[in-house]
């Protein structure tokens, strides 16, 4: 048996990236994680699950993917037995709900989550976890400059206070931190001509951070800091 103390204490976010490769049962690049849930696992969020052994992300091609590990798939199927996150309001404590309540239903039919989730295709031993093979090494497909700019619409909606609001292009990088470098560049200097994109400079050079300096994007003859999508 696991107790809650067994679970360790994990974001919304990080607790969501969980259920939803769980749900999957298989190995989900961050493109996907975008298309199937709406976020991605980037930055400490994915640090803190690699480093809690909970994940294991390949990180050898661009998208990132992500896959649980044997001990993520024992703390997803706990979940329900740690105290959900303050942070996470309704929409993780419905979550924690719905999670008790399948762990209940399972252990009545005597099904174990690997068995309940494992694709059509795959097999398992009976009563045991999918067996998942690791998949092939292929060469991944670059993003179009289409999917490129989508994904920095996207962030944006997530980062921003209300249409037109400034953000950081650090905080974009940050969330896209497994998209090509050169390919973000060229999306965000392609949007630049866009009728509702503006990518401005920080007048006050001195309240840059390092981190800010580092996200910059070379438009014309200066540095780039900030981005705003839509009407003020």
């Amino acid at each position: 048996m696991t107790s809650p103390a067994d679970v360790p204490h994990l974001t919304p976010n990080q607790i969501n990236a969980l259920v939803v490769l769980m749900v999957e049962a298989r190995r989900l690049s961050n493109v996907e994680l975008k298309e199937l849930a709406g976020f991605t696992l980037t930055g400490k969020d994915n640090k803190k699950l690699v480093d809690l052994g909970l994940v294991d992300t390949d990180r050898t091609h661009r998208p990132f993917a992500h896959e649980l590990t044997e001990q993520g798939w024992r703390v997803a199927r706990q979940l329900h037995t740690a105290a959900p996150p303050k942070a996470g309001g309704s929409t993780t404590r419905s979550l924690f709900v719905v999670l008790s309540n399948l762990h209940r239903s399972l252990d009545r039919l005597r099904i174990s989550h690997g068995d309940f989730f494992k694709p059509t295709e795959a097999t398992a031993p009976t009563g045991g976890e999918p067996r998942r093979e690791a998949p092939a090494p292929t060469a991944a497909r670059p993003l179009s400059a289409v999917e490129v700019e989508a994904l920095v619409r996207s962030t944006y909606r997530e980062l921003a206070t209300a249409p037109g609001a400034w953000v950081g292009l650090a905080d974009v990088r940050d969330r896209l931190a497994d998209t090509d470098r050169a390919a973000l560049d060229a999306a965000l200097r392609a949007m630049v001509g866009r009728e509702d994109v503006r990518i401005i400079p920080v007048a006050n050079t001195k309240s840059l951070t390092a981190r800010d300096r580092a996200a910059a994007v070379r438009i014309g003859n200066e540095d780039n800091h900030a981005l705003a999508i839509g009407s003020a």
